[in-house]
């Protein structure tokens, strides 16, 4: 995880997982934090996200106040997938690909 330097957000590589994932819910709480309308993830190097990494974001996106979003550019597929199947009205994620 690190920084972006363009814009509010972080840039994430490798496995959120197990063993990334103090990390990822760091980052996620920085996010929250945050005065900015768009918190940018930058995801397009991510392999895989597992179950509790996508609940670590849902959660992160139901706690943002009325009006702000988290947008993933560029996630994996199956995080989609995974966020579609168990919060499919989850409101504060926008997925984009570049």
């Amino acid at each position: 995880m690190r920084p972006l330097a363009d814009r509010t957000g972080w840039q994430a590589a490798g496995e959120i997982s197990l063993s990334t994932r103090p990390a990822w819910e760091r980052a996620l709480g920085c996010l929250a934090q945050q005065d900015a309308e768009v918190c940018h993830l930058e995801l397009s190097a991510v392999t895989f996200v597992d179950v509790a990494g996508a609940s670590a974001l849902a959660v992160a996106a139901q706690g943002l106040p009325e009006g702000r979003r988290i947008m993933l550019e560029q996630p994996p597929a199956s995080l989609g997938r995974v966020l579609d199947m168990f919060w499919p009205d989850l409101r504060g994620v926008e997925v984009v690909s570049r």
